[in-house]
């Protein structure tokens, strides 16, 4: 790799480090190619991606960037695992670690926020972006919904109290 080219990685690693709500650092020696097509499928579907990057070229990106404290995670083989949703790549990742023994999380950052192996665990419990919108929305709508009911039940009321009355008359 020429000069050129390692100044291209450490821009787009730069743009990573800028641009992410959540970076994943993780070890991933012995995985299997397959295991690291899932890993990329699985991160892609979410809306993020996976970058292997020299340990080097990515302590340089993060120079001057949020997230800089992760830099002593970046030892052996490592894998970045990053989305713009800030819960997506943790959320990923945890349950990638999960089923397979060879990626273990080491850390990661969240914005300026340093994250231990743990604290990627609380971030990956949190409800991603689209549950807390889908969440609002329930309950911005749940009184609109208890108000309709609340219309329509004394007519309903009203409505069967009149059929039993008229059942009444018919049987007399």
């Amino acid at each position: 790799m020429d000069r050129a080219q390692k100044e291209k990685v450490v821009e787009e690693l730069g743009q990573i480090f800028e641009s992410s709500g959540v970076v994943v650092v993780a070890h991933y020696a012995g995985l299997t190619v397959a295991e690291m097509q899932d890993l990329r499928a699985r991160m892609r579907d979410v809306g993020g991606s996976v970058r292997v990057a020299k340990n080097k070229l990515a302590k340089i990106a993060l120079q001057d960037k949020p997230g800089v404290a992760m830099a002593d995670l970046l030892t052996g083989m490592t894998v970045l695992a990053y989305s713009e949703d800030p819960v997506a790549a943790a959320k990923v990742a945890d349950k990638f670690a999960k089923d397979n023994d060879k990626f273990v999380i080491l850390g990661g950052a969240m914005g300026e926020t340093a994250l231990d192996p743990a604290g990627v665990k609380a971030v990956a419990s949190m409800p991603s972006r689209e549950e807390l919108i889908a969440q609002i929305v329930s309950c911005i709508g749940a009184p609109a919904s208890n108000i309709a009911g609340a219309i329509g039940a004394p007519a309903s009321n009203i409505a069967s109290i009149l059929s039993t009355i008229e059942e009444r008359a018919e049987a007399a």
